[in-house]
């Protein structure tokens, strides 16, 4: 017989990569229910406009290389909180199912008998190509799309002969600090030089930039002033690249909707 659950709740919401009007109708909802929020660095603070009045917002961000909340204590944040009988929405940027630690937490949390809900989010892959215009999947180029950090949790690297092989697109998070040693990993694994590369840097938000050219030349990135947050995307697609930047931020029609569908999120939470 399964236990039955605790008091308060938990939502890890996924808020996409940046852009308020990127987030869903359901996170909205969720982030105007909650009681307490705790964010990670990486989300926009725009996003505060979605939280109700007397919403208590912690930062909890972790960032490689920086002095940060550790996950341990992150979990056991929200652990307290939740069984303290709150609401609580760990804010993530992006999904918080890719490369977002969701899976560990909602299990850790489900562990200690509560209630969790994910809340999907726009990853900053997809951002990225949008932002460069093209599409991840072609049926003239590829096959398929392979996600993939550039380091594995215990700081090597991921399996670049295998990943080099398997003819997918490439999007590679978290990357940009080994920009070099990928490039070394994939050229060694057979992978062309020219093939089409590009690194877009802050995705889906206004500041959002891009460089494109190939893998050969992959660490000019860096000399052209991208740096972390940032996604790289290698592979025959990037070639139709044609860099739709900036992106949709400054229409006033999708601003005014956006305001509207928040609005109308916070009646909804009562």
């Amino acid at each position: 017989m399964q236990a039955p659950l605790k008091p308060g709740k938990v939502w890890l919401v996924g808020v996409g990569p940046g852009s308020p009007d990127l987030v869903t109708v359901r996170a909205m909802r969720a982030l105007a229910a909650a009681e307490v929020w705790l964010v990670d660095d990486l989300v926009s603070p725009e996003m505060a406009s979605y939280a109700s009045p007397g919403t208590h917002v912690e930062w909890v961000g972790k960032r490689g290389g920086r002095c940060s909340v550790s996950q341990q204590r992150i979990q056991q944040l929200t652990l307290q909180h939740a069984l303290a009988g709150r609401t609580v929405a760990r804010v993530k940027g992006g999904d918080p199912l890719l490369f977002g630690r969701g899976g560990e937490e909602a299990a850790f949390l489900r562990g200690h008998g509560l209630q969790v809900e994910i809340v999907n989010g726009i990853s900053s892959g997809m951002a990225a190509a949008q932002a460069l215009g093209i599409a991840l999947t072609h049926r003239a180029h590829c096959h398929g799309v392979t996600f993939v950090t550039g380091h594995t949790s215990a700081h090597g690297s991921p399996d670049w002969h295998a990943l080099a092989r398997g003819g997918t697109t490439l999007v590679i998070y978290m990357g940009m600090s080994r920009i070099a040693a990928i490039r070394d990993g994939l050229l060694a694994a057979g992978m062309a030089a020219g093939t089409p590369a590009a690194v877009v840097m802050h995705a889906g938000s206004e500041h959002a930039r891009s460089w494109t050219g190939s893998l050969g030349t992959l660490a000019q990135a860096l000399a052209a002033g991208l740096a972390s947050p940032a996604v790289i995307v290698v592979g025959a697609v990037v070639g139709d690249a044609n860099a739709l930047l900036p992106v949709l931020e400054s229409d006033p029609v999708f601003l005014a909707e956006a305001a509207t569908l928040c609005t109308a999120a916070h009646q909804a939470a009562g």
